[in-house]
């Protein structure tokens, strides 16, 4: 996940899981020539939709934030160019899986070691070739070769991908799916990742602009910690409630209601923390803001002269230099406004509760 989890890319090969693996976005790779793409677009990996063989070039691909999982084999890497897009009727109301933002580095120093180990599989069939070769011809040789051939480019992929797709389930309490969450639970989260996925596409922060912060470890964490307390929360009030639906009596419900205080007060520390992730997405925003006027400003600049020169050619100086000083002023009263944003940004970051 994030980040730490999400990286801004994708290796060319494999299948990696939206959310855990991946960022939801569009991507695009500088050549697929001959090389095929699946997106896993239903709950659990159905409904899979694909492209075989991609043509020579660039190409693109959108990964939805509903995604399941994205199955690639092109030759090059794909790069994260775009934030993923909204569907046509509305905002994404679902939440998208989150993991301990060290997972995904664990499973690939996993699959990367296992590696070498599954082109044994060809270099089997090509022996059994040549050992048989003597006795049954060379048809057989030659048919085992292409066998071989066949092996060698299905194998590591598909052995790689079933590896990491158990070596992820037996670490299943390092990340949380939204089937994990009740209602509260799953709203609270949507606005977890709108506000960290504000910050992370933000232009400043993709400028660098943010530097007081770092927000590829910073985010991902906040985000991990708060889904896993959430995935916790979840699980109690649907124990309260089947303990209130078994026993409607008055000394259950007694017995429920401290238990229900704590609950309510755990749901409003991390409110808290959700709203400190929100003040810092609406400083980022205003950076943003900022950051536009000040490049409108360049381009305003940039063209002064012929300003000047107009001034100068239609009007005495001394009416001329109150103008341009104005212009100076009003140019440096956006440089500060900036500044400004920027700092008040950075102090919405600071407000964040630091990670367990």
């Amino acid at each position: 996940m994030t980040s730490g989890a999400w990286s801004e890319s994708i290796p060319g090969i494999g299948t990696y899981f939206v959310g855990i693996d991946v960022a939801p976005g569009r991507y695009r790779c500088d050549d697929g020539r001959g090389g095929w793409w699946v997106r896993f677009t239903g709950p659990g990996g159905g409904e899979p939709v694909g492209s075989w063989p991609l043509p020579a070039g660039p190409t693109e691909i959108e990964i939805a934030p509903t995604d399941f999982a994205f199955e690639t084999h092109v030759g090059t890497y794909w790069r994260r160019i775009a934030p993923g897009r909204p569907p046509e009727d509305g905002p994404v109301v679902e939440p998208r899986p989150v993991a301990d933002p060290t997972l995904r580095a664990e499973l690939d120093t996993i699959v990367a070691r296992r590696r070498p180990l599954v082109w044994l599989a060809p270099l089997t069939v090509l022996g059994l070739g040549l050992v048989g070769s003597p006795a049954l011809g060379s048809l057989w040789l030659l048919g085992l070769g292409m066998l071989a051939v066949l092996v060698a480019l299905g194998t590591p992929s598909v052995s790689l991908d079933l590896r990491r797709a158990r070596e992820l389930q037996r670490r299943r309490d390092r990340y949380v799916t939204p089937e994990e969450l009740d209602g509260p639970g799953r709203a609270l989260l949507v606005r977890v990742q709108a506000a960290v996925d504000a910050v992370r596409d933000s232009e400043v922060n993709r400028e660098g602009l943010l530097d007081t912060v770092d927000n590829a470890v910073t985010l991902p964490r906040q985000e991990w910690e708060i889904a896993r307390v959430l995935a916790r929360q979840s699980r109690l009030r649907v124990d309260q409630e089947e303990v209130a639906a078994a026993a409607d009596l008055p000394e259950v419900d007694a017995a429920l209601r401290p238990l229900r205080d704590k609950l309510e007060l755990s749901v409003a520390a991390v409110t808290r923390r959700v709203e400190a992730l929100e003040r810092y997405a609406d400083r980022a925003r205003a950076a943003d803001e900022a950051l536009r006027a000040q490049r409108h400003l360049e381009s305003l600049a940039a063209r002064a002269h012929e300003y000047d020169e107009l001034l100068a050619d239609t009007v005495r100086d001394d009416l001329a230099l109150p103008a341009i000083e104005r212009l100076t002023d009003q140019g440096e009263a956006l440089v500060q406004a900036l500044r400004d944003r920027l700092a008040q940004a950075a102090e919405a970051a600071d407000e964040l509760p630091p990670a367990p």
